[in-house]
């Protein structure tokens, strides 16, 4: 029996993992091809923390459960469209990040990709682009790069593009497709931009850029808005 586990670090809530860090370790178990380079990851329940979970596979296909309860299936999909809007450079990607909505209430700060109250995360700090249409950035250096930090790196700046500082939401979907990983130390920018919704769903789109204007890695993702009263947001 295959077994996958999230370390507690890689949390998004409290009691659960960081989608894009979950979705993108799931990820690295399925195989891609030239014509399907992406993998698309739909979330049926929060995944636990530090708790092996069960992973079964049909085909290309995987399914990942815990006990009887499904956390997620994947498997891999076509490539995703070229990124709709340009990188802005990293001093702008910096200078957005003062807009950051998170610093004055963030429904889960200890989030491992965008949270306020972590020191040992990616420390992301999506805000929208001040000559823009909507669209958000986010600076990034990293010291420490897999796939699945990539993934974490996608995750949140579309969360925050598409509205989660006026409606508390959690991952539902998402597919990526990384084409190379950044160097540590690398100067990077996330772009984010919303691609509409409709009732409790909202859909969003991210890119990973390095050094100048590399395109490293494409995410389309949605989102489900939860009860703003089942979350309390904390501020500084």
């Amino acid at each position: 029996m295959t077994t996958l586990t999230v370390p507690a670090r890689f949390n998004g809530p409290p009691q659960s993992a960081n989608g894009g860090w979950f979705a993108g370790h799931l990820a690295q178990e399925c195989p891609t091809t030239p014509s399907q380079p992406a993998v698309t990851v739909r979330l049926s329940a929060p995944p636990p923390l530090e708790v092996p979970m069960t992973l079964e596979r049909d085909g290309s296909s995987l399914r990942l459960t815990d006990q009887d309860t499904l956390v997620a299936v994947a498997a891999p999909a076509p490539p995703l469209p070229d990124p709709a809007v340009p990188p802005v450079s990293y001093a702008d990607a910096v200078a957005a990040g003062a807009a950051y909505e998170g610093l004055d209430g963030h429904p889960f700060p200890t989030c491992y990709s965008c949270g306020t109250g972590r020191t040992d995360g990616l420390a992301l700090r999506p805000g929208r682009v001040a000559t823009g249409q909507g669209e958000y950035a986010a600076a990034w250096v990293p010291d420490d790069v897999t796939p699945e930090i990539v993934w974490a790196a996608l995750d949140c700046p579309g969360g925050w593009s598409a509205g989660i500082a006026g409606r508390p939401m959690v991952l539902g979907t998402m597919t990526a497709q990384v084409e190379a990983l950044p160097d540590v130390g690398e100067e990077c920018v996330v772009m984010a931009w919303p691609r509409g919704g409709a009732g409790r769903r909202f859909d969003s789109a991210s890119a990973l850029y390095g050094r100048e204007g590399r395109l490293l890695a494409r995410a389309e993702a949605v989102w489900i808005a939860v009860d703003p009263a089942a979350v309390r947001p904390v501020g500084r």
